[in-house]
């Protein structure tokens, strides 16, 4: 049997949101990583530079190629320096990994203005500005794949208004760029995440609320970072060359016994 080429091989990505905000294996650092184990060279982008580092050195114990770039991604400039560094580093651009978000809790009584605009800031903006500064690369070397982040609170309510929202527009944000940029070979695509245990939830979680996670899903597995990671691979890969303007749950099933999970705000605040 012939050996297997990787399935990003000569491919060049750039993944936002590349380290974890704390210890463990959150989405952003599983996908750099799965990118350059197969193939790909990334650049690393967070707006702390210990947390893309960290990525990196792991991508560097696999013998994998992956640079760090320090940006905020809810600036403009820095998403036209971001897109810019790739080419300069690796010649081109093929894939974009929009991993950046936060989460916010409350109805749109309690939040207030502030918050609101912050997630919508980090949440949407970060891919909207990533996008337009990485299409037109794309365009120039024949195309590319777009991943955006969204999550099952896009799809259903998740007592938590101000994310759901955010995650909603980012679905909405997904399907018009698949249309728009179909005819630049630009495929668009959203993973929809279901209760991952990440580091960005692990400060929430007690050992009761963790295993009621877990079992929500019909699967009554636990998801992980890598779960999303190797969504956003396939996506990414040749694989999916026909498959555009889609979100895909990785839920453990959780969508398909919606809504037996939801508790009003005023019932359950930990979720």
């Amino acid at each position: 049997m012939p050996e297997r080429r990787p399935r990003l091989e000569g491919k060049v990505a750039i993944v936002t949101g590349a380290g974890s905000s704390g210890a463990g294996i959150g989405n952003g650092k599983a996908t750099a990583i799965l990118f350059a184990r197969e193939g790909a060279k990334v650049l690393l982008v967070d707006f702390a530079k210990d947390r893309a580092e960290e990525t990196h050195a792991m991508i560097q114990e696999e013998n994998g190629v992956a640079s760090v770039f320090v940006a905020d991604a809810t600036s403009a400039e820095d998403c036209r320096l971001m897109v810019d560094a790739a080419i300069d580093r690796y010649g081109r651009l093929d894939i974009l990994d929009n991993n950046v978000g936060v989460s916010q809790r409350g109805t749109v009584v309690e939040v207030s203005e502030e918050d609101w605009d912050k997630v919508m800031n980090i949440n949407v903006k970060t891919m909207v500005l990533a996008s337009k500064a990485a299409i037109p690369k794309m365009m120039e070397t024949g195309g590319g794949s777009i991943i955006n982040i969204s999550s099952i609170a896009g799809l259903r309510a998740h007592s938590s208004t101000p994310y759901s929202t955010s995650k909603a527009a980012v679905i909405g944000l997904t399907f018009s760029m698949a249309a728009d940029h179909a005819k630049d070979n630009i495929r668009v695509n959203a993973i929809a995440p279901g209760l991952v245990y990440t580091p960005m939830v692990a400060p929430r979680m007690d050992d009761d609320l963790r295993e009621h996670r877990r079992s929500s899903g019909p699967l009554g597995t636990e998801g992980t970072g890598w779960d999303i990671g190797y969504a956003a691979l396939f996506l990414a890969s040749e694989e999916a060359r026909w498959i555009t303007g889609i979100v895909l749950p990785v839920d453990a099933g959780l969508l398909a016994v919606t809504p037996a999970t939801y508790t009003p705000m005023n019932q359950q605040t930990r979720y």
